[in-house]
């Protein structure tokens, strides 16, 4: 219906209660009197007909979706009824010297209210019966909290739902003195603990969590409760997202992966890394890559001078300085650089012509079995590259340097876990005698990369599996791209000079743990899609670790930073063994990294001569 239809219907309507409420107040205190002899009661009716629309519009009342009609809209009618019958007898008391029809305005003030107010009501209860006759199809809808965020929730669902897929039908609250209580016709019926068996018994398809104030572990508790159960899951945003007006409670979403993990993110120096950022120049190597896009978004919230996005792949770099660019103003000064860190002329040419104050180092080959096949590749762009861009960094003394490494580079079995450690070893070298401030930051996999397992398993779960896993024992630990780009970020404002930095992961995950829990996030129980061990890769370990126990100490720099205790080998030794791996064999090549990352000894035969390269 449109608007001048509406107010058209909504004039008609009051305009006949109007007329109605007064002649029916007088006919009620004098029912034999002829009510058109009475020359007052037509100026009276005159006058509240004119009042009452000209309150009606002022307090808008034929503005308002009475559809949705609350408290607000019903103080409305309140005071436009009430103002309208104190101009009547205004009107009466003038005319008539005084003499005031108390009796029969009192009637038809009341009349008004019941009559003005119903028609209101009415609508609204034709819509919600019209709309009830609707709902077989919606889905069977459980509200966890029915505080003020669970109200808001309920109304939202309740008011609009010829929108809205769901049907709310109850609430559980773990507050004792909530249990009973109805709350827009939902009935708090249970606990947290009762889900489950609320879930069978009143057959719930979808459940909405509606705490937003909870802590990190309490929500990941709730969370696994309620996927647990088989049934869909979502929930509105996080308290410290509502607060700052990101979002709304109504911006309901999904139960994401890392709403499992049960990590409550760190709260970063602001202030230090605005003073490190702000109004510099920030190159970001692999700009275009899961981590180092994240950086790139992070660094443009502390408005650098300059964001230099340097890539191999055209089109990743084409499109995050599209989304940086769409997000943070056309203005802003960003310079897309296609580049190979192993191109060595190129980066020390980039790095000559803008001068950046800092240079995070992203790039890198991160796929363990590839880089088992291609190894010389690991060495040429995990080694080589890294090599290229810190010598151009001390060269040109930029202040900081700050290498994205692996958990993979403790004690690793495989050559991009080795690569990664041997790249470690140079920016610590580097550190001894440069005025750049070195450092490295370690941490495990990020969730929703491209070379996390997330991905893959949310394709095969697409399929109707079976999902893969290489080993039910296996264990990995798992951050938030953001999360591990911000600590990357702050442990940058830390650095000395050639310190490893190594990131609190939390527990660890099993593989097999993370693929049942996105098999419920997908909507399916457990046993609809297989889970199918497939054995180790070339180059995987069961377990991975963060540090080893040489590097190990208790020290915290930062809530969630570490300092590990990481020795590098001698340059001598470092720019011999960068000489002889161009001229190794691909299995003579791994032996040479595994065995140096790990500090042993290793004796190969090159040129028919037996060498102790370390």
């Amino acid at each position: 219906m449109t608007i001048r239809k509406r107010v058209s219907m909504l004039v008609f309507i009051d305009s006949c209660i109007v007329l109605f409420s007064i002649f029916l107040g007088q006919f009620l205190l004098n029912p034999l009197d002829n009510p058109l002899s009475s020359g007052t009661l037509i100026v009276s009716s005159i006058a509240l007909f004119v009042a009452h629309h000209v309150l009606a519009s002022y307090y808008g009342l034929y503005r308002k979706v009475w559809e949705y009609a609350s408290i607000n809209e019903l103080s409305g009618i309140f005071k436009a009824v009430t103002f309208s019958i104190l101009f009547v007898a205004f009107i009466q008391y003038t005319f008539r010297g005084g003499d005031v029809f108390i009796r029969a305005l009192m009637i038809t003030w009341m009349l008004h209210i019941l009559l003005i107010g119903g028609s209101r009501l009415s609508w609204r209860l034709l819509r919600d019966s019209f709309m009830k006759t609707n709902t077989s199809k919606k889905k069977k809808t459980l509200i966890v909290g029915a505080g003020a965020a669970g109200s808001m929730v309920a109304r939202q669902l309740v008011n609009n739902q010829e929108m809205a897929e769901l049907d709310p039908i109850l609430f559980v609250d773990d507050n004792p003195q909530m249990q009973g209580l109805e709350i827009y016709g939902l009935r708090v019926r249970g606990k947290v603990k009762n889900i489950p068996e609320l879930v069978k018994k009143f057959n719930i398809d979808h459940i909405v969590l509606a705490i937003p104030s909870l802590s990190r572990q309490e929500s990941t508790k709730l969370a696994k409760i309620s996927v647990d159960t088989g049934v869909r899951t979502q929930m509105i945003p996080r308290m410290e997202d509502l607060m700052t007006g990101k979002v709304s409670v109504n911006d309901i979403r999904d139960v994401k992966i890392e709403d499992l993990l049960g990590r409550e993110e760190v709260q970063l120096d602001m202030k230090v890394i605005s003073a490190n950022i702000t109004g510099k120049t920030i190159l970001v190597t692999g700009a275009g890559g899961s981590i180092g896009s994240e950086i790139c978004r992070q660094v443009m919230r502390f408005n650098p001078k300059q964001l230099l996005l340097l890539g191999h792949g055209e089109n990743s770099i084409y499109l995050i300085e599209q989304e940086l660019r769409n997000v943070f103003g056309t203005d802003a000064d960003l310079i897309p650089l296609i580049a190979d860190v192993q191109d060595r002329a190129r980066i020390f040419d980039i790095v000559d012509e803008f001068r950046p104050d800092v240079i995070y180092h992203a790039a890198a080959h991160k796929h363990v079995p590839l880089m088992e096949v291609n190894p010389m590749e690991a060495v040429k762009n995990n080694i080589f590259g890294t090599k290229n861009v810190a010598e151009a960094a001390d060269t040109f003394a930029v202040g900081n340097f700050v290498m994205v490494s692996t958990d993979k580079a403790v004690n690793p079995p495989n050559v991009m876990g080795a690569t990664k450690r041997f790249a470690e070893m140079i920016v610590q070298n580097l550190a001894k005698d440069s005025k750049t401030n070195f450092a490295a930051v370690r941490f495990g996999n990020v969730l929703g990369s491209r070379g996390s397992v997330v991905p893959l398993f949310k394709r095969q779960i697409a399929k109707g599996g079976p999902v893969t896993i290489t080993d039910a024992r296996m264990t990995r630990y798992f951050m938030t791209i953001p999360e591990a780009s911000r600590l990357v970020i702050q442990a940058g404002t830390l650095a000395n000079g050639g310190e490893v930095f190594v990131l609190d992961m939390g527990e660890p995950v099993k593989i097999v743990d993370l693929a049942k829990n996105l098999i419920r996030l997908s909507g399916y129980s457990d046993g609809e899609i297989e889970i199918r061990e497939t054995g180790i890769r070339p180059g995987e370990k069961l377990f991975e670790e963060l540090m080893n126990d040489s590097e190990r100490q208790s020290e915290v720099v930062f809530p969630k930073i570490y300092v590990g205790k990481a020795t590098p080998i001698s340059k001598h030794e470092l720019m011999f063994l960068l000489e002889k791996m161009t001229s190794l064999s691909g299995l003579e090549l791994k032996e040479i990294l595994v065995s140096t990352a790990n500090r042993k000894n290793v004796e190969l035969v090159v040129n028919g001569k037996s060498e102790v390269l370390l």
